[in-house]
């Protein structure tokens, strides 16, 4: 299985791919294997790579979906150096536990507070829907929130551990309306402006919606 993953990193028309995304997802992959093609593109940020229970998903984000997910992070980071929030960005790791079976590369994540080895919050922008339920792996790393931007609209999810089995249907998150770790923060004003074509003018939009 290794070999082939390797191959199909090697050839040229998944090497050079376009706009727009393109998914390719196998199965029965070892542990040990994810962990060798983790260190083979280690370098290579094109690749977004995702490892649930032996099947694994390498996505090749589109420009869009670069775009969106830098701009979300702009207005979120923003957001949270206007109202003196304590946090650390953490960019794009890959956050992963091999107890688990589980291996994610979230599009943003920040730990809100102290810094922490998994983040409290991780972002992600979907435009183009893989087979592997990013809720299924973000509960079983311990994500505390995970927003989902599809479809120009950001849903929110806040895990339950308490309550697991009253919210299977997400993997034990709720959907929240509002954010639990940034109650303050407009979500239908910051979907608004991650839209705006120009960065200027959505962070200004950002920022005067913020003292409305």
């Amino acid at each position: 299985m290794l070999n082939s993953l390797q191959e199909l990193i090697n050839e040229p028309e998944i090497a050079q791919i376009d706009d727009p995304e393109e998914i390719f997802t196998t199965s029965e992959v070892s542990w040990n294997q994810y962990e060798a093609l983790l260190a083979k593109l280690e370098n290579n940020p094109h690749y977004h790579i995702t490892y649930s229970d032996g099947v694994l998903e390498i996505v090749s984000p589109s420009f869009k979906h670069e775009k969106l997910k830098k701009r979300l992070a702009t207005l979120i980071e923003f957001y949270l150096i206007k109202k003196r929030i304590k946090h650390t960005p953490r960019g794009s790791p890959r956050v992963k536990k091999q107890l688990k079976k589980v291996g994610a590369e979230p599009d943003e994540c920040y730990c809100i507070g102290e810094e922490k080895d998994i983040p409290d919050l991780a972002v992600e922008v979907i435009i183009t829907s893989g087979s592997i339920d990013k809720l299924d792996i973000y509960r079983r790393l311990g994500v505390t929130e995970v927003w989902l931007g599809k479809k120009n609209r950001l849903k929110l999810y806040h895990l339950r551990e308490a309550t697991l089995s009253i919210f299977e249907d997400n993997y034990g998150y709720e959907q929240i309306v509002t954010s639990e770790l940034l109650p303050e923060l407009d979500i239908a004003l910051l979907e608004q402006c991650v839209f705006i074509s120009d960065q200027i003018e959505a962070i200004d939009a950002f920022e005067q919606g913020l003292k409305v």
